[in-house]
């Protein structure tokens, strides 16, 4: 900080996070530490670079005032990354309640006899802050809260894949136990039927019969070879069952 008779400057240097193809500002903080009204103005070498608001004012006294200072868009970058551009900040005494409207270039004309304080400040490139890593890898010897983590997670997924795991086990165990258990009340369903069907044609056949003893030569010995092929279909079919 340049501590002078008149105002006070912080910083020195103005500093840019230099990028292509973007505006950046940069703030310098006046400090009047006087009982006096002080006015200043700045002055830069490359006006059409910079745009510098206020670059006049007055600094009321045991106060302080900021002036933003604009560096155009850039298309190219210098080489080396190194500026040239210098700006000059003037202050002097102003009569008490004095406003900008009351500055005049001749409050600066040393020639005229007045008491002007002078401030040369550089202009300085740095790089733009880059962007925070994802992942920061933490220490071997300290404690890593981002380490524990990771390890917790790893334990945390592996129990649940476990248990997922086992919970769809066990849907497809009671999926198979419950197809076993259709199945077999199908089965038994059809051999019940087999056997119905079964004992009804029996009792038919010995209706047949009865009623071929009584009325001789009623039924035909075709039928009856027909109706015992059905028996017998129907009692391999019950055994497959």
């Amino acid at each position: 900080m340049n501590t002078g008779e008149l105002l006070g400057i912080e910083p020195l240097e103005l500093k840019f996070p230099f990028e292509l193809k973007k505006q950046i500002s940069c703030s310098l903080q006046l400090s009047n530490k006087t009982d006096n009204y002080v006015a200043f103005k700045v002055k830069t070498t490359n006006p059409k670079k910079y745009c510098v608001r206020p670059n006049t004012g007055i600094v009321l006294p045991r106060s302080t005032c900021d002036v933003t200072v604009t560096m155009q868009a850039q298309k190219e970058a210098p080489p080396d990354m190194q500026c040239k551009d210098k700006f000059l900040l003037q202050s002097a005494k102003a009569n008490d309640g004095a406003t900008t409207k009351d500055i005049s270039p001749e409050m600066f004309n040393k020639e005229a006899g007045h008491v002007v304080e002078e401030c040369k400040l550089r202009v300085v490139y740095v790089s733009p802050p880059q962007p925070p890593s994802p992942v920061q890898e933490g220490s071997e010897e300290g404690s890593s809260p981002r380490g524990s983590v990771s390890e917790n997670g790893n334990a945390n997924g592996a129990e649940f894949t476990n248990a997922s795991r086992s919970f769809v086990d066990q849907l497809e165990s009671q999926d198979k136990s419950a197809e076993a258990k259709a199945l077999i009340s199908k089965l038994t369903e059809e051999k019940n039927n087999a056997i119905q069907q079964n004992n009804k044609l029996r009792q038919d056949m010995e209706l047949l019969r009865r009623e071929g003893h009584k009325g001789g030569a009623g039924v035909s010995f075709l039928f009856i070879v027909i109706v015992g092929l059905i028996g017998i279909i129907l009692g391999y079919l019950m055994k497959k069952a």
